[in-house]
């Protein structure tokens, strides 16, 4: 039975991600022009990250960093100077992100799940935080909607990459774990419908925000006290 759930959601990825590619082709080509225009570089920024049971997959996104930028680490503020003018704007409206449903399409990643980490974050799983490695990442999850703003709190952080590693990360493993223990396909198409209309979370009542501010702010003062 839970084979055959996991095969609709599948089935979900497949026809909403190829839709998607579809309708939001307009869309993609004018930000295709934005990048273009507005630094120099390529369109398209891809990069290795782990996948479902550890594989590495090559995730594909609009560049929104200078050329190179990534280099000097995966952790990124809102204010951060390798963000290009037009790239703060695409971060801001996750627009960077409408590539990914290439990704969704082709089965490295699904419309609902654990953010892909880049290598080196998913070693430090352990125990039965490591039986999230056994879902495919998604784009959108309770993780990436308790942390929308995720930029913007790293900016109020001393450390960013502290504060990252001991508050965000920690935070973002045990509701990714609770994701995958409480999973049914009624709740990923509740957490793709408050993604798009995150209003609606009243209804569906998927998002713990209050608990994850009081985390996060907790963390900031922990982090500044050490």
């Amino acid at each position: 039975m839970k084979n055959k759930r996991f095969c609709l959601k599948r089935l979900l990825d497949i026809i909403v991600s190829g839709l998607g590619l579809i309708f939001l082709l307009p869309v993609m080509i004018i930000v295709s022009l934005a990048v273009v225009i507005s630094s120099k570089g390529p369109v398209l920024f891809t990069q290795p990250r782990v996948g479902q049971d550890g594989k590495i997959f090559k995730v594909v996104k609009f560049r929104t960093m200078r050329v190179g930028g990534e280099k000097e680490g995966s952790i990124t503020t809102a204010t951060d100077a390798r963000i290009t003018q037009i790239g703060r704007w695409l971060r801001r409206f996750k627009l960077d992100e409408y590539t990914q449903l290439w990704n969704v399409f082709i089965g490295n990643m699904s419309l609902v799940g654990p953010r892909p980490d880049v290598p080196g974050y998913a070693d430090r799983l352990r125990g039965r935080a490591r039986s999230i490695l056994s879902l495919r990442p998604g784009i959108t999850g309770p993780a990436t909607l308790c942390f929308k703003n995720e930029e913007e709190l790293l900016d109020l952080a001393e450390d960013p990459k502290r504060y990252n590693d001991w508050v965000i990360y920690p935070a973002k493993v045990a509701l990714n774990l609770n994701y995958l223990e409480r999973w049914s396909f009624s709740r990923d198409v509740g957490y793709i419908v408050i993604t798009v209309f995150p209003f609606l979370d009243r209804f569906f009542r998927l998002v713990p925000s209050d608990n994850i501010n009081k985390l996060v702010h907790l963390g900031i003062e922990a982090c500044r006290e050490q």
